[in-house]
């Protein structure tokens, strides 16, 4: 497998562009099986999950076109692609595909609206935490739907007719729930209403885009949507929202190094809790018209407490990136990890840099130290993986990270990105 390597010590001075959200463009994607019209994206980052999921909505009968630059087009910027569902050939989404990558089950949505039946793989992806699919299938039956256990499979049925709106309120906060059950109801007979529905701009990205497709939808970037059923769906061109996790990652890369980085293309208000946390680490942001300015001021790393939450909170897949940070603070940090049970894999590799973490149960606690020293260390998912880069940017000496595969399913460009920066950093093939 290739790795990556990295001599720590350069402070990042320059311009970082932002890339398309991969959270956004998955379930974007997804979209396109609601109708048989063309689904334009623009901005679609190119990572392993997209072209994963491509191969998903192609064994669907999706027919894909990734188009070539533009005229005037900067260099670098996402890609432009149509989505074809015009027959969908075939509603069985199976194991060896949906197997490795969680997102690719919210196809059972879809699918069950426009056809009436899915038979869709219980879900992969990273291996932090359980990450159950029962309140998808709540949501479903509640529309109607009957669902059934079928040797490894979810087999969905719709009544006749189709499925039916209903009146849903999920237990908990849940992200890919909500874009299944927005996408299910958008084709439902009469109205839905998902309370508690998760608020991410994610979410509201991929409302904001089946509105464009003719869907009827109310309240959207609240708690509550309502969504008024229609018999059909049209094309539509919709724009893939700047990736905030790839912002707040940068943002900390910079912190922890020092420098002067423009964020290009950033959307502060996307993550504002975590800017807002990193404002208190002693780091000046800066708004300005064509994106974030992150510069570290010379009072160091001040250690601050931190709970993960979801929006307007601050980001379960910001929590690695910040526990990096917090190992080179001036003083004693408290992580609270409360959305999944298993998200600490990193602290293990944090602490072969020589970092000082403890954790107890959902609590970490980073006694930050002056210098980190480089290491040999092994990515676990995705988020702890990028955590490791910005560790060794920062640590003394040579860092070599193995496993990266994991970086390129939701980091576009990393090393270009850094490199261009100064970071000495490069992917050494396997």
């Amino acid at each position: 497998m290739d790795r990556i390597r990295l001599i720590g010590g350069n402070e990042l001075n320059g311009e970082i562009p932002i890339s398309g959200a991969k959270n956004a463009a998955l379930p974007l994607m997804i979209a396109s099986l609601l109708t048989d019209e063309p689904l334009v994206l623009q901005n679609v980052p190119r990572l392993a999950d997209v072209k994963q999921l491509e191969r998903i909505l192609e064994n669907h009968g999706v027919d894909i076109a990734v188009h070539g630059r533009r005229r005037g087009e900067e260099e670098g910027v996402g890609q432009r692609m149509t989505f074809l569902a015009a027959d969908i050939v075939d509603t069985t989404a199976p194991y060896e595909l949906v197997s490795k990558m969680r997102a690719s089950f919210w196809v059972i949505g879809p699918l069950l609206a426009r056809c009436h039946e899915a038979r869709v793989s219980l879900p992969g992806g990273c291996a932090i935490g359980t990450r159950p699919v029962d309140l998808f299938l709540y949501g479903l039956k509640e529309l109607g739907a009957e669902i059934d256990i079928d040797d490894g499979y979810v087999v969905a049925k719709a009544p006749k007719g189709g499925l039916v709106g209903a009146h849903i309120r999920f237990p908990k906060v849940s992200v890919g729930a909500t874009h299944t059950l927005l996408m299910a109801a958008s084709l439902a007979r009469g109205t839905t209403v998902l309370e508690n529905a998760a608020q991410e701009p994610e979410i509201t990205n991929v409302a904001e885009c089946l509105v464009a497709m003719g869907a009827k939808i109310s309240g959207i970037g609240t708690r509550t949507l309502t969504i008024e059923g229609v018999e059909r769906l049209h094309g539509a061109t919709v724009d893939v929202i700047p990736d905030r996790i790839e912002t707040g990652t940068f943002a900390m890369a910079a912190a922890m190094t020092g420098g002067n980085v423009l964020l290009k293309g950033a959307r502060p208000e996307h993550l504002q809790s975590a800017l807002d946390i990193l404002a208190m680490t002693g780091v000046d942001l800066t708004v300005e018209p064509r994106g974030l300015r992150v510069h570290r001021n010379g009072n160091g790393i001040q250690s601050v407490d931190v709970e993960t939450d979801p929006f307007p909170g601050f980001p379960t897949d910001l929590q690695a990136q910040f526990m990096a940070l917090m190992t080179m603070s001036s003083g004693t940090s408290h992580i609270r990890e409360t959305i999944f049970e298993n998200r600490y894999m990193h602290v293990a590799e944090l602490v072969r840099f020589g970092a000082d973490i403890t954790v107890d149960g959902q609590m970490a606690t980073v006694r930050g130290k002056p210098q980190l020293k480089g290491a040999q260390v092994m990515a676990t998912d995705l988020r702890a993986s990028v955590s490791l880069v910005i560790a060794g940017l920062a640590a003394k000496g040579e860092t070599i990270v193995n496993r990266i595969y994991h970086l390129d399913r939701g980091f576009e460009r990393l090393e270009d990105k850094l490199s261009r920066c100064g970071a000495e950093i490069e992917r050494v093939a396997g």
